[in-house]
């Protein structure tokens, strides 16, 4: 069995302040050694159900947050930035078995986190077939064009929820609650221990039913908090002014959804 696990950090036991999130602040060694625990956690936990390996998208900012010596020896990692319309789920293929998420956080405009946004916080919201999408909608949607199913999560309370709609039977572990600029959150520790016997459990269960179902089209729509985002955008082929601030794309294929997000987003 191969398991991929797509990890952020702003859904992490304990976080709270974007500088605790930003590799140029005295805070962040701190935050990237605990997203780093709840990644091996993961991996434990995936181990113990029979992985033989584990593949570990490195999914937040500069993609080199992880400290890999830390990793263990059956691990692969993928750090930095490819280019590729897959971003954070970059590496996955139709040979995983399971996708996992770590350090999750709620979509941009949710109050379950102070860290919330969507990719970027130059985006207010961003929608997919007419609901609002976060990062976790576009990532399970990415393994789903690889037939993998999404099967745990650990992130914010918000994130959880969301996961927990889209996705039937997926087991998520809620790391923190927001409350304004601050949070309610597990001790590491504790965190740690839920995510490793969480994943153990999902992994050692009937997967059948936790593939989101790809529509038949799509209509992606980007609501920027500048103009001259939504200006510059807009210029993507195929893209259209949608009201104030926002662009729309229109697509069959949920592979040219994720390219038009890599290129009017980022």
């Amino acid at each position: 069995m191969r398991v991929f696990i797509s990890a952020d950090i702003e859904g992490t036991a304990g976080i709270v302040h974007w500088d605790e999130a930003n590799r140029a602040e005295s805070d962040y060694g701190e935050f990237r050694a605990l997203m780093t625990a709840e990644v091996v956690a993961a991996c434990e936990g995936a181990r113990a159900a029979g992985a033989e390996e584990v593949v570990i998208k490195d999914a937040h900012a500069s993609a080199r947050n992880l400290i890999v010596d830390q990793l263990p020896d059956y691990v692969r990692v993928v750090r930095g930035w490819s280019g590729h319309p897959d971003l954070m789920m970059f590496g996955l293929g139709s040979d995983f078995s399971a996708a996992i998420y770590t350090g999750y956080h709620g979509k941009a405009g949710s109050e379950s986190n102070p860290l919330a946004h969507t990719l970027t916080g130059r985006i207010n919201r961003l929608l997919l077939n007419g609901e609002v999408a976060s990062e976790f909608t576009l990532n399970a949607l990415c393994a789903a064009r690889y037939g993998v199913p999404s099967v745990f999560l650990a992130g914010d309370s918000g994130i959880c929820a969301d996961a927990q709609a889209m996705v039937s039977g997926i087991a998520t572990v809620a790391t923190l609650e927001g409350a304004g600029h601050g949070a309610i959150s597990l001790s590491p520790g504790r965190a740690r221990e839920m995510i490793r016997d969480g994943v153990e459990r999902s992994l050692s269960k009937d997967l059948t039913g936790q593939v989101p179902t790809i529509a038949e089209h799509y209509e992606l729509v980007v609501e920027f908090n500048n103009p001259s985002d939504a200006y510059k955008a807009a210029w993507y082929p195929g893209a259209k002014v949608h009201g104030p601030r926002a662009v729309a794309f229109a697509a069959i294929e949920f592979f040219d959804v994720q390219r038009a997000v890599r290129f009017m987003c980022l």
